[in-house]
């Protein structure tokens, strides 16, 4: 499975909310552009409690569910450009259905791995001025996802991101959304042991698993 990139983007903090900061306002970066373990150069996070480091380097959100929220907002300008969810690598062609936890792929020379979903935030809605947005992806698990990165290098806008292997098959990343995150989807006892024992998962949302596990 292959897709073409459309763009890869880059964003820095800037003001958000008051004196919160936010560098969801990413661009498409022109040419090459190296990626590095802790995500693409010149792309920064502001909350480094809830984002960034080696388990969420890259963020890839699908384009394919773009035409669904434009006709769910009633048409938004940031819908008309890449990067609109904050994305790193802006793409058609893979949704969350498609991927699993621990999928490698090559992107230019660089070798990513898919490691999480995105958990979304009260800063998407936030961004796009409308309530509601992170209650549909959690119903929908329309939530896009996060990449290590294996193997440092170049990559730009038209390169090829090719599954090169497939990591924990009965886990795609839409059915580990809902386990987690989806009320409707609750997990259960052996799914959460599963998800304890996925190796390519983060630990982060391995040691969420073995909580549930006590609870």
């Amino acid at each position: 499975m292959s897709v073409a990139i459309e763009a890869l983007c880059v964003g820095l903090p800037r003001p958000f909310n008051g004196a919160e900061l936010s560098a969801i306002d990413k661009r498409p970066v022109a040419g090459k552009v190296m990626i590095r373990s802790f995500g693409l150069e010149g792309d920064m996070v502001a909350d480094m409690k809830h984002h960034g480091g080696a388990d969420m380097a890259v963020h890839h959100y699908p384009f394919d569910h773009y035409a669904g929220w434009s006709e769910w907002l009633g048409g938004h300008e940031l819908l008309s450009r890449p990067a609109a969810f904050g994305e790193n690598i802006h793409a058609a062609g893979l949704v969350e259905t498609d991927v699993h936890i621990g999928d490698r792929f090559q992107l230019g020379n660089a070798l990513l791995e898919i490691s999480q979903p995105r958990k979304p935030c009260w800063k998407i809605e936030h961004w796009f001025g409308r309530k509601g947005m992170v209650a549909r992806i959690i119903k929908q698990h329309n939530c896009g996802w996060y990449y290590r990165v294996l193997q440092e290098g170049e990559a730009e806008a038209g390169d090829v991101l090719e599954r090169v292997e497939t990591g924990h098959t009965g886990w795609t990343v839409g059915r580990l959304f809902s386990r987690l995150y989806d009320p409707a989807h609750k997990g259960s006892r052996n799914e959460w042991a599963e998800i304890a024992s996925l190796e390519r998962l983060s630990a982060e949302l391995r040691e969420k698993a073995r909580s549930a596990l006590q609870n």
